[in-house]
């Protein structure tokens, strides 16, 4: 895979978390996705290869993806891309707000980032993706997926988030999570679609079953026999 554009993945923070940077070479502009924890060292590498930070990108929400927003936001007068469907969140005041939808476009210099909302960890979740990268937020790990036990999870808009949509992406496409949890910092979807033992579900049932438990689903499993 030969880089066109500056892209560097940052383990950060106690819970495992990846937070993204991208950088267009041409225009030096650059975007942070789910800035938190320690930004300073995002910020320091931005400026050491010469780009100017430009916009913030969440995923969605939760506070170990958007921690570090209020200080970025003091020293960088720059816009916040978050999903219109994101109800779990609150951004500064003085934050320059952008709502994002399924399909947008977010400009980035001379690249182009399309949004994808993949409800199901959270009601707003979108995926990012850009040229043969996709960064997913909670919704797909590498071997797993995001919980769907929280406020605003749906388990069923999760099945709908993978199997209509990101499995439905190009094979080949290299899958760049929200948090380090599984062997590997990314894999292609081609892969995943071999060894994630969300992705290899026959039916909806099975996944909601081996997401969220036997006994949740059970009383479903009779009513359509």
């Amino acid at each position: 895979m030969t880089d066109t554009f500056f892209f560097k993945q940052y383990a950060l923070g106690p819970m495992g978390n990846f937070i993204y940077a991208i950088a267009d070479p041409k225009t030096k502009a650059a975007c942070i996705i789910d800035p938190a924890w320690d930004v300073t060292t995002i910020e320091t590498d931005l400026a050491q290869n010469g780009y100017e930070l430009n916009a913030l990108l969440l995923t969605h929400g939760h506070h170990d993806h958007t921690n570090a927003i209020p200080e970025l936001l003091t020293r960088h007068k720059i816009p916040l891309f978050i999903s219109k469907y994101e109800s779990i969140y609150s951004p500064p005041n003085h934050a320059q707000v952008i709502l994002t939808d399924d399909n947008d476009i977010i400009p980035l210099g001379a690249l182009s980032m399309t949004c994808i909302h993949t409800p199901g960890h959270s009601p707003g979740g979108q995926c990012f993706l850009i040229n043969d990268r996709l960064i997913t937020g909670d919704t797909l790990f590498i071997n797993g997926c995001g919980r769907c036990d929280l406020m605003g999870s749906d388990p069923e808009a999760m099945y709908h988030s993978l199997y209509s949509k990101l499995m439905t992406l190009d094979d080949q496409l290299r899958i760049y999570p929200g948090h380090n949890y599984g062997d590997k910092t990314n894999d292609t979807l081609k892969e995943q679609k071999k060894t994630n033992p969300y992705l290899t579900c026959n039916d909806k049932l099975t996944f909601l079953r081996k997401r969220m438990g036997l006994k949740s689903y059970l009383k479903d499993e009779i009513d359509i026999m």
